[in-house]
């Protein structure tokens, strides 16, 4: 408190002493911010600041935590995908049956309203900013996918992967963005029946 019983002003880009000491707590507000705003307005039209002001924090601490704004995109995308989740759950119970267990979580992430929101921002930006476009290969592909395939110790990982990748990301751009139909309005267990076996092959089949 000043002399004149007012609060201490901060000087610009300065955190509050208690915005600097919560830290797990205050990056994962700033996360759920950011994929919050991200989802809501996309890539292009979302700034550090605006993601700032939904979290309610200083916008020098967004940059103290996630650095760039690519940095954030990717962070906050990352809370729908949980990858470091995700691969151990769909490998866990072996090679039998992963083309399914793939398959399911690929749409239950999808399927969510809340976690589908800043997917679909991450698909239109990525057709459009480079920035997009590296965050999905790097969730979707090497963070999920090369690690299953590679776990799995078949030939052509990467190749394998990226097949798998294309066939998901695929249904996601028809089902969920251009919605066609009838795979838009589909059950999604008559999707999982039909893909699973080709996402088999893809992981699995020498």
């Amino acid at each position: 408190m000043t002399d004149e019983g007012k609060p201490r002003r901060r000087g610009p880009g300065r955190p509050r002493q208690d915005e600097a000491e919560d830290g797990p707590g205050t990056q994962e507000l700033i996360r759920l911010a950011a994929r919050e705003v991200f989802a809501e307005r996309g890539y292009d039209k979302t700034s550090v600041r605006g993601i700032a002001k939904v979290a309610g924090v200083d916008p020098a601490l967004v940059h103290h935590y996630f650095g760039s704004k690519d940095d954030l995109f990717a962070a906050a995308i990352e809370i729908s995908m949980e990858p470091a989740l995700v691969v151990p759950a769909v490998i866990g119970a072996g090679p039998d049956g992963i083309g399914e267990r793939l398959a399911r979580y690929f749409l239950g992430v999808w399927e969510n309203p809340v976690t589908r929101a800043p997917l679909l921002a991450v698909i239109r930006s990525a057709l459009t900013h480079e920035a997009a476009a590296k965050v999905l290969r790097g969730l979707v592909l090497r963070r999920v996918l090369e690690k299953v395939a590679a776990d799995l110790d078949v030939p052509d990982p990467t190749f394998r992967a990226e097949l798998a990748a294309s066939h998901m990301v695929g249904i996601a751009i028809l089902r969920y963005v251009l919605q066609v139909e009838p795979l838009a309005s589909a059950d999604p267990e008559r999707i999982v029946e039909l893909v699973a076996p080709t996402l088999q092959r893809y992981l699995t089949e020498g």
